[in-house]
């Protein structure tokens, strides 16, 4: 069995417009390092963080908490000291938080033999989230660990559907340099929405399944339409309906807000049609003289992997 692993922990796109904490997808050349190490003394240290100024205690850093909370279950007779090399920025909307609360359970599992299942790294990784967000969800949490597009059918008990991807999709994101908190950006939703926008909703939902299942890219793009959160959370960023507009106008599938944002995601059919989309966001937020970081990526259909 090893001592050490090195793994690459990929950003998330989670919500994917109408699936509010149950629907998201898996991104592919956007992600984390992380290098897990045993150590004879118990517990977890964070002994490295490259990348952004995070903290180092491991019961304030959420791959800490994620971590211990695993070896609490586990109660190895040894520990782990983790590095992280930290390339999505906090904050960004792209599934940060989850990345390293992800990232650190797996490592840790593979090192222990891997006695937990993805649903139950996913249980642990959600306390680590926890910390960031303020509430225990799996969104980001589960296409890290599973790979492609996933459904978030329980957190109580965890269920998590891996939905199939089409060949073609592609994802464009865009980040603008400004920052979101996920708990501002959930306070801001209301605690109440009218019957016929919940149905309108999950009908959107039940449709981007399908969509998925069948490889139908008409259906997917008319179900990527959120009425419940985008209408508040949008305000939070620059030119948001600009974004939106134009993309769809030159042909992306659908356009919304990644996570809690700033990011922006489009979805695309074929690399082309993508990289028109990236082109078409850099010119409105480059025109704003808003500084944002864009990427183009395929769906990654694995999710965390082992350098």
């Amino acid at each position: 069995m090893r001592n050490e692993i090195k793994i690459f922990s990929p950003a998330t796109v989670a919500n994917v417009s109408c699936g509010f904490d149950v629907l998201g997808f898996c991104l592919d050349n956007i992600g984390d390092e992380m290098i897990i190490k045993k150590t004879p003394q118990k517990g977890i240290r964070i002994t490295k963080i490259e990348g952004y100024d995070l903290p180092l205690n491991p019961l304030e850093n959420v791959a800490g908490v994620s971590a211990l909370a695993l070896l609490e279950e586990a109660k190895p007779n040894f520990g782990f000291e983790i590095e992280i090399y930290k390339k999505i920025k906090p904050g960004s909307g792209i599934g940060s938080s989850s990345a390293s609360a992800s990232g650190s359970v797996f490592a840790i599992n593979e090192l222990l033999g891997k006695p937990y299942n993805t649903h139950q790294l996913t249980a642990f990784a959600m306390k680590g989230e926890a910390l960031a967000s303020g509430a225990e969800h799996a969104d980001n949490i589960a296409p890290a660990l599973f790979g492609g597009f996933t459904l978030v059918k329980s957190c109580n008990p965890i269920s998590i559907l891996k939905l199939p991807t089409p060949a073609a999709l592609y994802a464009t994101i865009i980040h603008p340099e400004i920052e979101i908190k996920t708990r501002h950006a959930r306070s801001i939703l209301p605690d109440q929405i009218p019957l016929k926008t919940a149905i309108t909703q999950w009908a959107n939902v039940g449709s981007l399944v399908h969509a998925l299942h069948t490889n139908n890219y008409q259906l997917l793009s008319s179900a990527l339409q959120d009425v419940v959160i985008e209408p508040y959370r949008k305000t939070l960023i620059p030119h948001f309906d600009t974004v939106k507009k134009q993309t769809l106008r030159i042909g992306a599938l659908g356009c919304g807000i990644s996570g809690s944002g700033p990011s922006v995601f489009a979805l695309s059919e074929g690399l082309e049609m993508a990289k028109n989309v990236e082109k078409v966001m850099r010119d409105i937020y480059f025109r704003a003289g808003i500084t944002f970081t864009t990427y183009v990526s395929k769906i990654n259909p694995t999710g965390i992997k082992i350098l």
